[in-house]
């Protein structure tokens, strides 16, 4: 069996905005056979990942993920399965039923057939009471409902942890920016939306964030390599935060973005309509603080904002 560990990699949630990305950095190391792409959705028009296996799978549907991990010799599972933040308050019960048993059924996998798993946090787990710059260790009260499914999964990975010894890790994620895969209900996404309209005939944005909303930000790039590093660490590496690690990108405004936008497309214009999307912002840290990261597996971010602009407008056009 050529793979990882003398087994396959299974991704949840491939379709997504992570996994079509993950996906392919995978099977970039480990070769497309090894990594077996799901998602509840059809795969048609996803192109990054049409260069290796995929099934339908419901991370609802326990005996799938069950029958699935023992025909495909599965090692590791990337669960990146979830609904996202904006979606999740118009719909909390699907969030907590998704977000937190889907978690629960993958755990119960690896408890099983003692395989890694990598359950995704994200800054969501911060709220009003954080530091601005959001330290490692730090009280989490968030005031969505996404964000407290995000608690209770690191939660329910410690639980996992200590009571099993399933080796469960996970990284507190920024908000994320990609060419690559469309968007999908975060708080964070109009910094990907905004270079799509920027660069489109009318050349305008409604931003539904304010000018000065300032929050925590990372390339894909990085956060690709940071979840994959994270998960090639020896065990023997990580701490207690195992299973909501803060790693830092970049942090900047709708308006700084803007203004960086601005020199490579003199033209266009962003104007600020902020909606619900704003309070769930205003929860949040401005920064984070991630040097637990950095001592315990060598974290470091590599793009800033400029970097970010260069990339998505390369790569957009």
């Amino acid at each position: 069996m050529v793979g990882h560990e003398g087994g396959r990699i299974l991704v949840t949630g491939a379709l997504g905005q992570i996994g079509t990305d993950l996906v392919q950095s995978l099977r970039d190391i480990h070769g497309s056979e090894t990594v077996i792409a799901t998602d509840i959705r059809e795969k048609q028009g996803h192109p990054c990942i049409e260069n290796g296996p995929y099934t339908n799978l419901d991370v609802l549907d326990k005996d799938k993920i069950f029958k699935l991990v023992v025909e495909k010799e599965i090692r590791i599972i990337y669960h990146l399965a979830a609904i996202l933040s904006a979606k999740c308050e118009e719909n909390s019960d699907l969030c907590e039923m998704i977000n937190l048993e889907g978690t629960r059924n993958i755990l119960d996998a690896a408890r099983e057939f003692n395989l890694r798993i990598f359950a995704p946090s994200s800054i969501a787990v911060f709220g009003p009471d954080t530091p601005r710059k959001a330290p490692q260790i730090t009280p989490l009260n968030p005031t969505t409902k996404y964000g407290m499914t995000k608690v209770d999964c690191e939660i329910l990975g410690m639980i996992y942890f200590e009571k099993y010894g399933v080796d469960v890790r996970g990284i507190r994620y920024p908000g994320l920016i990609s060419w690559k895969s469309p968007v999908s209900g975060g708080t964070t996404d109009y910094a990907v939306d905004i270079f799509h309209a920027a660069l489109s005939e009318k050349s305008t944005y409604d931003c539904f964030l304010n000018a000065q909303t300032r929050l925590p930000m990372m390339y894909m790039d990085d956060a690709i390599r940071a979840t994959i590093s994270l998960m090639d660490e020896p065990i023997e590496s990580l701490s207690s935060s195992r299973c909501g690690y803060n790693i830092s990108g970049v942090s900047f405004t709708p308006e700084e973005l803007v203004f960086e936008i601005n020199k490579k497309l003199p033209n266009f214009v962003c104007k600020y309509k902020p909606d619900i999307r704003q309070n769930y912002a205003d929860s949040w840290p401005d920064s984070i603080d991630d040097q637990i990261s950095r001592n315990d597996w060598n974290w470091q971010s590599r793009f800033d904002l400029e970097s970010i602009v260069n990339e998505m407008i390369t790569n957009l056009k």
